[in-house]
């Protein structure tokens, strides 16, 4: 009767060891956690006349809950962002930096062309912009970003627009 006591105490002991042990379910599995990964991958990006504009690595980090873009041009610019889907407020995000000290903050969702992303910025006069990005996947496997930004004018002036084509 003993050691079955002994035997019902050390399993009791063991369980919350096995329980710890057992891996959890990854936190950002979710099909919406997935939508950007079409800009995955290694890129030449050009400008519509064939340009090329930079070089731009977009990776998938800390479990896939984020993707990492480092982005760099010949001239000497560069810059990067980080972009997740916030399951709280079911929304993508992006914070972009550069090495101008541009700081870009964006929030959006998958649209049936891509994704798009929206936020706001002050101009070098202090007027707010609206700025407005997409990243639409073509058939042939390229992404095309078109940045965008609108003033008071209420017009919207194309900032950068650029193909990507795997590397």
């Amino acid at each position: 009767m003993r050691s079955l006591r002994c035997l019902a105490v050390a399993l009791c002991l063991l369980a919350p060891l096995t329980a710890a042990a057992q891996p959890a379910a990854p936190p950002c599995n979710s099909p919406e956690h997935r939508q950007f990964d079409f800009w995955l991958g290694k890129w030449q990006v050009h400008t519509p006349d064939g340009k090329l504009a930079g070089y731009n690595t977009i990776t998938s980090e800390y479990g896939g809950c984020v993707l990492h873009e480092r982005y760099t041009t010949e001239q000497g610019f560069s810059g990067e962002s980080l972009n997740l889907y916030d399951a709280s407020r079911g929304l993508w995000h992006q914070t972009w930096v550069d090495s101008t000290g541009q700081l870009l903050l964006l929030d959006g969702r998958l649209h049936k062309d891509g994704m798009l992303l929206e936020g706001t910025t002050r101009g070098a006069d202090g007027e707010l912009l609206v700025q407005r990005i997409t990243w639409t996947p073509n058939r042939d496997g390229s992404v095309r970003q078109l940045w965008e930004s609108m003033g008071k004018d209420g017009e919207w002036q194309v900032v950068f627009d650029g193909l990507y084509s795997k590397l």
